[in-house]
């Protein structure tokens, strides 16, 4: 308590003491926040840490930062809190909804609408694909319809040609970009004339029959599909196949996806040009690369929009002893969700009194949730007992539109002092948040579920810097701290 007193009086006071702040990070309960370090800069960072550079590695960055390649120069002003949250709290619902058996996949049952473009995307990660194979001027053909895909290899059009930003969904089937026509001046939009490997499916096909719910009837002879999200946007057009080229060496050839030609998924002048899906469905990426790359992936989320992360498909090497293990479940239910057991979550080295019964439910990992949402027993333990380790802080009123409870009033403090949080999962694997990972707007980055029957639901906000591995073929998800 001599050491720790002094300290505080020096964080309160917005002291940068280097002596101090070192003294502070290696005391085993509290780890300190350079709050600074969470504002996004003009300029990228580029990466923290070295990437694992094995081929079928990509950087990952936020879309609207300046490690973005759409990036311009000029941050763009981020959606309120309450704007952000709200598409947090539709997205909720929505895999709650699929546990439940409330949501039907193909109505998209939640249209309550976002009212900011940018929350479609902002704090969400992407990555640059290339799809299609370019084709020579004699080759182009204006409303071009191939046959279905027969397995050419792609490579006698020449070289990709159209670079696509897409964001990263783990808990959603159908991969699509946007296609033209567009209404902008210079169209970034893929262009399936001008691929000489681009085929649209026809309605009788295999890989039609095989949409199930997403599925959306025949137009020409072409194969129509439909996928609907939580915010009441959507992507429909035609379902087609084309080269996917992932990273330099690394392609997919008849890679299935969506060629959306609705303004709804993502049309308009928006940083992104589609979705590359993740679940465990038979249309995504990953059921089409299984046989490649073993039915496995992993990313790691940077600190801030400035900082670059990365993504890769396949095993990482070393997995086995450089991730902290813990066994996949499926939940017939919702079977593309990838889902683990949360056994127990610390604060400060301590175990929160919560019985085991309360985490029943599991856990789900999405890319795309800002925010964790913990059973309502397993939060109001975590409240409790963060509450009680910031209690030299000064408290800032809730905010009830966002459903962020603990907040502090940070005004002329740049470093925080905050107590460690971990997340336990089955077989102890210990999963310690980055100091990003703990704070959302001066706020606790964590809410509650409304009882404890609906799952944890892991937010990106608590996966930064941490690589998080699917290992669908090996039955494991894993965790390496300090990844990016």
């Amino acid at each position: 308590m001599v050491v720790v007193l002094p300290l505080l009086l020096v964080l309160l006071l917005g002291g940068s003491s280097p002596t101090a702040l070192a003294a502070a990070d290696e005391h085993d309960e509290f780890t300190v926040l350079d709050l600074s370090s969470l504002k996004p800069h003009a300029a990228c960072s580029g990466h923290r840490v070295t990437p694992p550079h094995n081929g079928s590695w990509v950087p990952l960055y936020h879309p609207l930062g300046p490690c973005s390649p759409s990036y311009r120069g000029t941050l763009a002003a981020p959606p309120s809190l309450a704007d952000l949250l709200r598409q947090d709290r539709l997205r909720a619902r929505h895999i709650h909804g699929k546990v439940s058996g409330h949501f039907r996949e193909s109505k998209g049952s939640y249209k309550e609408p976002v009212a900011v473009e940018e929350t479609q995307v902002h704090h969400q990660a992407a990555i640059t694909i290339a799809m299609g194979t370019q084709s020579t001027s004699s080759q182009v053909r204006t409303g071009f319809i191939g046959p279905a895909a027969t397995g050419d290899d792609g490579t006698s059009g020449g070289p990709p040609a159209v670079s696509q930003t897409v964001v990263l969904d783990t808990t959603s089937d159908v991969p699509w970009v946007d296609c033209v026509p567009c209404a902008l001046a210079e169209c970034p939009y893929y262009d399936p004339a001008r691929s000489s490997s681009y085929a649209a499916f026809p309605c009788n096909s295999s890989a039609c029959k095989q949409l199930g719910p997403y599925a959306n009837g025949c137009a020409g002879n072409q194969c129509q599909y439909r996928v609907a999200y939580p915010d009441g946007s959507s992507s429909s057009g035609t379902y087609s196949s084309d080269l996917l080229t992932i990273s330099s060496g690394h392609t997919v050839t008849d890679f299935r996806f969506g060629c959306n030609q609705n303004g709804g998924g993502g049309g308009g002048p928006s940083p992104t040009n589609g979705f590359l899906a993740l679940g465990r469905g038979a249309q995504s990426l990953m059921a089409q690369t299984s046989s490649t790359y073993g039915n496995a992936f992993s990313y790691c989320l940077p600190q801030s929009e400035s900082d670059k992360g990365f993504f890769q498909i396949g095993v990482p090497g070393g997995a086995a002893y450089r991730f902290a293990m813990t066994p996949m479940l499926r939940d017939p239910r919702a079977p593309a969700q990838y889902r683990a057991l949360l056994a127990a979550v610390t604060v400060g080295g301590q175990p929160l009194n919560v019985a085991p019964e309360a985490f029943a439910a599991g856990a789900v990992l999405d890319s795309r949730t800002a925010i964790t949402r913990l059973p309502l027993t397993v939060y109001g333990a975590l409240r409790a007992a963060f509450r009680d380790r910031m209690a030299a802080y000064r408290r800032a009123p809730p905010r009830p539109e966002a459903e962020l409870d603990t907040c502090y009033d940070f005004a002329g403090v740049r470093y925080v002092r905050l107590p460690r949080i971990a997340l336990v999962f089955d077989r102890n694997a210990v999963v310690e948040l980055d100091r990003s990972g703990i704070l959302f707007g001066d706020c606790l980055a964590f809410t509650a579920n409304d009882d404890d029957s609906a799952p944890t639901i892991l937010g990106n906000t608590q996966q930064r810097t941490i690589e998080v591995l699917h290992d669908v073929g090996g039955g494991n998800i894993g965790f390496r701290r300090q990844a990016c």
